[in-house]
């Protein structure tokens, strides 16, 4: 991944600002389409049904683990629940009560409204105890309450995107009681959650230069840049981007300049990953606590993994080729071994996920299995203690390996190894991940068409 926004070859001024600014267009857009226009009792953030006004600083939760038929998001995680909370915190701090989870693996990420995931509260980070958080803007100075830790947020608006532990269908009703358990209020202890004029519908898809610059400049006048980028986004005004240039719209020139941009860099950011691990793997996104100077990267990241964690609290290793560099594709069988004292290591769980290539979907399969981990309890390692999966749309011929075979598509597939709170090994890639070999005798089927 580019590691700085240089300019070179024939990127323009609009090109710069369209890459440091679509975070900003994603965020609005992903607030736009999962913020509720319900809130808990059922009431209407507005009466009006086609009004871009949501429930704000409220939780919504995922209460089923995502299987095939949930096609909302693309590469789907199948081994959490989602609790997601959009924050704004332009009228003051939030308090944030968490509950004990009795030792169950849990995070709720915060990201600024650039992406940054800045904050984790949680498992890895406070631990697994009752808590109370104060969450505030960039602005605000005040006394903590006693009893809270404060959490300084870059941007007042703030995405909260949780991920709470599953373990299998029988433990959904626990892990309800435990969503249920999150809770936002204000600092005279009311609900925090009230109406607020998300901006977009979500159905919105970016293409339109004049609505981009509307969407980018709105959220620049509420979220500034840090001092230290202030310079560099105000030479964004010759683009027609900038938190001064909502008072009138952008001349034919400059709007046509904007889109020829954004299709540019939508065109940079569609390009191929490289195997920068080795055997076909990848590692799409590598972000700690922020992605500094780094644009190119963050809009890649914001385009493609918007919502990620930071590595430090999840990988998600990806590869899409065996170990001859050829396209992975159900018709073939594969062969992933780990040596026993080279398994993921983590301190939490991990988990290999299917998805079918065409559609980066989960893959429906008669035995309803999306993914294997540490805690399948199908798994069986050999006697010397290795780890062997098997990844083909047929099930393997031999009765005893189709307790660790992940059912592929009939065609072309990726797979996500997804690691949560990784090892030193995993962080300063000295771990080496064992490539995904095509079974003797199995046909190569070549490139797809």
């Amino acid at each position: 991944m580019e590691a700085t926004m240089t300019r070179t070859g024939t990127a323009t001024p609009a090109h710069d600002a369209v890459r440091y600014t679509l975070p900003l267009y994603e965020m609005a857009r992903m607030r736009a389409a999962t913020c509720p226009r319900r809130n808990s009792a059922g009431a209407f953030a507005a009466p009006q049904p086609d009004a871009p006004v949501r429930w704000i600083n409220h939780f919504i939760h995922t209460r089923q683990l995502l299987g095939p038929q949930h096609r909302q998001v693309v590469t789907p995680n199948n081994d959490t629940l989602y609790s997601n909370a959009w924050l704004d915190l332009s009228q003051g701090p939030l308090l944030l009560d968490v509950p004990d989870s009795a030792g169950r693996y849990y995070v709720l990420g915060l990201l600024d409204f650039y992406t940054n995931p800045f904050g984790y509260i949680g498992t890895r980070t406070t631990g697994n105890g009752r808590g109370r958080f104060l969450l505030h803007g960039p602005r605000w100075h005040g006394d903590v309450p006693a009893g809270a830790t404060a959490i300084a947020c870059p941007t007042d608006a703030v995405w909260l995107l949780g991920r709470v532990l599953v373990d299998g269908e029988a433990d959904l009703p626990a892990v309800h009681a435990l969503q249920d358990q999150f809770r936002l209020s204000t600092l005279d202890g009311a609900p925090a959650a009230r109406p607020f004029d998300v901006g977009m519908q979500p159905g919105e898809h970016l293409g339109d230069p004049r609505r981009y610059a509307e969407v980018v400049n709105q959220a620049l006048r509420e979220n500034p840049p840090p001092a230290a980028e202030a310079a560099l986004v105000a030479g964004f005004a010759q683009s027609g981007i900038g938190a001064d240039c909502g008072g009138s719209a952008p001349g034919d020139a400059v709007l046509a300049r904007l889109g020829t941009a954004i299709k540019e860099v939508l065109a940079e950011l569609a390009a191929p990953l490289p195997s920068d691990l080795g055997g076909g793997w990848t590692l799409p996104v590598e972000i700690r606590e922020s992605f500094g100077a780094r644009f190119a990267e963050r809009a890649l990241v914001a385009r493609n993994y918007i919502g990620a964690l930071g590595v430090e609290e999840a990988m998600y290793v990806m590869a899409d080729r065996d170990s001859e560099g050829a396209p992975l594709d159900g018709r073939t069988g594969y062969e992933l071994a780990f040596a026993a004292d080279a398994l993921p290591q983590v301190g939490a769980f991990w988990s290999l996920t299917m998805y079918d290539k065409t559609d980066c979907m989960l893959v429906d399969n008669a035995l309803g299995r999306y993914s294997l981990g540490d805690r399948s309890p199908s798994l069986r390692y050999d006697a010397d203690g290795s780890l062997r999966l098997h990844l083909s749309a047929s099930p393997p011929a031999d009765p005893a390996a189709r307790a660790n075979w992940l059912p592929a598509p009939a065609g072309p597939f990726y797979v996500t190894l997804r690691l949560y709170v990784p090892q030193p090994a995993h962080l300063d890639k000295t771990f080496v991940y064992p490539p995904i070999r095509p079974l003797a005798g199995a046909a190569s089927v070549g490139e797809p068409s």
